[in-house]
């Protein structure tokens, strides 16, 4: 943890602000801010996920020294950005800012409703610096995907590290994987519209592609090593894995479509029970 809280304090050195301006800015009080980099307070899985999109690094540095560090999430793979992402800290604040309105606007709006100019009002910038930073409107769109897969795995990794139980660690996946109000419900959007754009656009299709295989990755190393564990199943890691997958992209289509009956309540009960029937030893 000593390390933890001494990389935290290296992003928090990096910060054009103040460390009160940095608490503000993750919706953090300064005093538990304080406390936590003094090791009388831990940081909580969301407030690292939160200082990660902050500093501008990954939970995966923070937790582990590196962003490549295995650890019980797949990492992700190809994640080079596509924009003109700066090295300056004051330039790369504003290529975030339009980042994270554009990602916004699309999940709310839909891709094809969302025009660069409205990515600029939401920025309170001209339509030639977001061509700047992002030449094209594909390129908005690839860049949504690549922040959606980096936002889920910091949460993943922050959320799921400590957890040593794979039967526990499963369903806490699960879980993180429900389209409810807010943050997963607002992904869930981002990632319709990617499996409805990849149909047609080849060059998304890999990048699509890669991202999925992250997530397969993580539900499957879980399930092996629940195996291991002998909680689950010796029934192969790899077919249900393939099951799960599609029965949670299943049911949070139908659940985003608003089809009577598919509520995110639903969902968890049935994902639940197919884990509880199908995946652990009994």
């Amino acid at each position: 943890m000593s390390a933890l809280r001494q990389r935290v304090r290296d992003v928090l050195r990096e910060y054009p602000g103040s460390q009160r301006a940095f608490a503000e800015r993750i919706g953090l009080d300064p005093t538990k801010l304080s406390k936590s980099l003094t090791g009388t307070r831990r940081f909580t899985p969301a407030e690292l996920a939160r200082i990660a999109e902050a500093g501008g690094v990954t939970v995966n540095w923070l937790i582990n020294g590196s962003d490549q560090a295995e650890t019980v999430v797949a990492v992700p793979q190809h994640t080079a950005r596509s924009g003109r992402a700066p090295a300056d800290r004051r330039e790369a604040g504003r290529y975030q800012q339009i980042l994270d309105a554009a990602w916004k606007l699309i999940a709310e709006r839909g891709y094809h409703s969302v025009r660069v100019a409205d990515v600029a009002e939401a920025c309170g910038t001209s339509a030639a610096t977001i061509h700047y930073y992002f030449p094209g409107r594909n390129d908005l769109l690839t860049e949504t995907l690549r922040y959606s897969v980096r936002l889920a795995f910091d949460r993943q990794v922050a959320e799921l590290h400590s957890i040593e139980d794979a039967h526990e660690r499963l369903l806490h996946l699960v879980e993180l994987q429900l389209p409810t109000p807010g943050l997963l419900r607002l992904e869930w959007s981002i990632w319709l519209q990617v499996w409805t754009e990849s149909a047609l656009n080849p060059d998304l299709q890999v990048l699509h592609s890669d991202s999925y295989t992250r997530w397969h990755d993580t539900i499957a190393r879980t399930i092996r090593e629940g195996q291991q564990q002998g909680v689950f199943t010796d029934t192969d890691a790899e077919e249900l894995t393939v099951t799960l997958t599609a029965l949670i992209d299943g049911l949070g289509i139908q659940v985003l479509a608003g089809r009577p009956g598919r509520s995110v309540e639903r969902m968890r009960q049935v994902l639940r029970d197919f884990v509880e029937r199908e995946i652990v030893r009994r």
